[in-house]
């Protein structure tokens, strides 16, 4: 784990204002909505709550990773359109899988320091509306030809490189960090019961914008909405948070033979979106949510995928000049508990510093929504506890690792 990789150096960018839809189980009450509607609704949401007119927002980045709707390649242009920002601000879709939501910011902060002013970042995922496909029957059946239509939920997980999908990379990593079972399922209670304190005791509150049945009208153009299940007026929370014991974890089938994840120690399966601002922090007329310092990108074997936020942690670090007990909080993707594990093993990294609010086994991951969660979790938990500095990060199918350094606005805001 070298110092390889891509980094980048911010000055002067902030993280204005952030929220998100609540997460909701697979099939919930969001699953018959458009990640392009989602996507609109926290769209105008965090213009709303940030105070900015959508008429000042001279970039729009967004992200979805399944083409979870027939309009799917529109998303980013519809959802800067619907949400008021103008005709002549371009639109830009960004794709790195579950990391999208760090390079939305990535890209903004980029765009910051080619002269831009505001840029409105969103990331959309309805993992219920993924699609059953096939790719080879345009032109027909042959007689006796197999049928290949296959659900791209499951199949997507699959990397045909190492011949294994992100599942199997995560217990190749119990295999070689030596974790057990106990200590899988032990640090999955940890975060299960993280999440749902935390919604029992109201820190999600601030960041969830609630969702009910609405119409997003544009002038001179067909108008767009969120139409709710019937019954279903409103969903104020997310819907994963629940109780449980080790007894519950320890009888779950591991996925995979002689493997330690399960359907407990893994990330449940949501739909969501989330929005951020991103502008100036020179030019702020009021407080923001964070100031954005830099970020990491690095490659890792696809086999061992889920180690990828250790070598993007410290290249972060090693180029921002500070040391990870610098860091006051850190939050890591838990695509699968073992993978936090063998992160946090690598790193020597304790656990009162990580996800201390608790994370997706206990909340969800929709995947491009995910990495701006993780951001806007971060600096809220900076800004309570009095903290300067706080680490995002999230490995990356295909075998990457991104992190994200951000800085609360209480401290003077310097180039690192």
């Amino acid at each position: 784990m070298s110092g390889s990789g891509q980094y980048s150096a911010f000055s002067d960018v902030a993280i204005v204002d952030a929220v998100r839809t609540p997460w909701v189980d697979l099939g919930g009450a969001l699953a018959p909505v458009s990640p392009i509607d989602l996507g609109i609704k926290v769209g105008r949401e965090v213009l709303a709550r940030a105070s900015i007119q959508a008429d000042q927002v001279d970039s729009v980045l967004a992200g979805s990773m399944a083409q979870a709707s027939f309009d799917a390649y529109l998303l980013p242009r519809h959802i800067g359109l619907y949400s008021g920002v103008a005709h002549s601000v371009p639109a830009l879709g960004v794709q790195r899988i579950c990391a999208t939501g760090f390079e939305l910011l990535r890209q903004a902060a980029l765009h910051m320091g080619e002269g831009g002013q505001m840029a409105l970042c969103v990331a959309a995922e309805s993992m219920s509306r993924n699609p059953i496909a096939a790719y080879t029957h345009r032109n027909g059946f042959s007689l006796g030809a197999a049928v290949q239509f296959k659900d791209f939920l499951w199949e997507a997980l699959y990397d045909p490189a190492p011949a294994m999908d992100m599942i199997a990379t995560a217990d190749n990593l119990a295999r070689r960090h030596g974790l057990s079972r106990e200590a899988v399922d032990r640090y999955a209670l940890l975060s299960h019961e993280r999440a749902l304190q935390s919604q029992v005791s109201g820190k999600w509150t601030e960041e969830i914008v609630p969702v009910s049945s609405e119409r997003f009208a544009l002038e001179g153009y067909q108008p767009r909405g969120i139409e709710l299940p019937r019954g279903v007026e409103v969903v104020a929370q997310d819907s994963h948070p629940r109780a449980t014991h080790l007894a519950a974890l320890s009888r779950l089938r591991a996925i995979h033979a002689n493997g330690v994840q399960t359907a407990g120690n893994s990330c449940a399966v949501v739909d969501g979106a989330a929005a951020a601002l991103v502008g100036r922090a020179s030019q702020s007329t009021r407080p923001v949510l964070a100031h954005l310092l830099a970020s990491a990108v690095t490659g890792v074997a696809p086999e061992f995928m889920c180690i990828g936020p250790a070598p993007a942690i410290r290249l972060l670090l090693q180029r921002s000049g500070l040391a990870l007990r610098d860091i006051g909080r850190l939050e890591i993707n838990e695509a699968q508990a073992a993978q936090v594990l063998a992160v946090a093993q690598t790193l020597e990294l304790d656990h009162e510093r990580l996800n201390c609010l608790g994370g997706s086994l206990g909340l969800g991951h929709p995947l491009a929504a995910t990495g701006l969660r993780l951001v806007m979790t971060l600096a809220r938990q900076l800004r309570d506890a009095g903290l300067r500095y706080g680490i995002a990060a999230a490995c990356v199918g295909g075998g990457q690792g991104m992190a994200l350094l951000i800085e609360n606005p209480r401290y003077a805001c310097s180039a690192v």
